[in-house]
């Protein structure tokens, strides 16, 4: 029996493209072989990877004037991949919203200096606890700098920020970590000069990372960057410098045929937007339960809570699984729980958590 998986990452996938996956591992389209056997090179994975990038480009509206890179290394590498590609011996801006962030800037700030360049912190709200997006005075931004740097959406912390219109005032080129909602709502691409995920939360399995970046930007990467981790000489290779993930392309190339097949990111916007909001107003509706996200800046992917008494932690837990609702327990720099509800968790998941919630409020407040 398959449970209702509330993991960040990696996450559970859509039950359709699980059931494809599986009908077809052994023998794709009737080539007698599965098509993480064929050669990458191959016609077989040609036709994979080249529907995956029209259908990413077609969900997403990707311009022609973008790149799109199917790499490796999760978004983690992209923290160093970013500056040796785009900070040319510049100065570039990290604004601090959680965890992710925070990361991407101490690794900016570790290699720069090897780049001849400099990173600045232009804003950061630890002070809050990472519960908010900063305010527009809050930040401190350079006109010239390369690139500003934000995660729009913090998978630890539960803060998602897409109003940037701040950050954008200067025409500055803006990067984003968009690795736990990508693909959750429609986004204008055009409004960044960068764009990066993992796949393992709402695009595929873990092992694929997806760059989606400006041309012009690919122009001057630093002389030592290793080829693979150049995104103009990956373009140039269609992604193919070295052997890609080819099992994790092909299952993303799935996910976004079911995206497409449900009616893109508009239906699948509404579908999140409803789920996370019966989750926030169950969670609202009692002391027993506590999130500490201004609502403005609640993500619809990630729900953080905590309870009233986290002595009952362990029972909740165990409580929670025995009802078929797993991976709970939050993060551990952070404590308490936390539910991951993309794309592919059903409505019908986040009932159920509902009502579990309010069961165990009432037998154990």
């Amino acid at each position: 029996m398959r449970v209702y998986n509330f993991s960040a990452g990696p996450a559970m996938l859509p039950e359709p493209v699980l059931r494809t996956v599986q009908e077809e591992l052994l023998d794709w389209h009737g080539i007698g072989s599965s098509i993480i056997e064929v050669s990458h090179r191959g016609k077989h994975f040609s036709e994979v990877i080249a529907r995956a990038e029209a259908d990413l480009r077609k969900l997403l509206s990707i311009p022609e004037d973008y790149a799109v890179l199917f790499l490796q290394g999760g978004a983690t590498l992209q923290f160093s991949a970013i500056p040796m590609n785009l900070l040319g011996g510049g100065s570039a801006d990290y604004v601090v919203t959680g965890a992710w962030s925070q990361k991407a800037f101490a690794e900016a700030q570790r290699i720069a200096p090897v780049l001849g360049g400099r990173v600045r912190l232009a804003g950061s709200t630890e002070e809050s606890g990472f519960t908010r997006a900063p305010r527009p005075e809050e930040l401190s931004l350079d006109p010239n700098a390369r690139y500003v740097h934000v995660c729009t959406n913090e998978t630890i912390h539960g803060v998602e920020w897409l109003e940037l219109e701040a950050l954008q005032a200067s025409g500055v080129p803006l990067v984003a970590d968009m690795s736990s909602h990508l693909l959750s709502r429609p986004i204008d691409v055009r409004r960044f000069g960068l764009i990066y995920a993992g796949a393992q939360k709402n695009i595929g399995p873990a092992g694929l990372t997806l760059v989606i970046v400006r041309r012009d930007l690919m122009a001057s990467p630093w002389e030592g960057t290793p080829p693979v981790l150049r995104y103009d000489r990956m373009a140039e290779n269609g992604s193919m410098l070295n052997t890609p993930p080819t099992f994790a392309i092909y299952v993303a190339g799935l996910v976004f045929q079911w995206l497409e097949s449900l009616g893109g990111l508009a239906a699948m916007a509404q579908r999140n937007e409803a789920k996370a909001r019966l989750l926030y107003e169950c969670i609202d509706a009692t002391p027993f339960y506590r999130n500490a996200v201004e609502p403005r800046w609640r993500s619809w992917m990630n729900v953080p809570f905590r309870l009233a008494d986290e002595s009952l932690n362990e029972t909740f837990l165990q409580q929670a699984e025995a009802a078929g609702l797993k991976y709970l327990k939050g993060h551990k720099m952070v404590g308490g729980m936390r539910a991951s509800i993309y794309n592919a968790m059903p409505l019908e998941g986040v009932e159920a958590l509902a009502a579990f919630l309010r069961d165990f409020a009432v037998r154990h407040a």
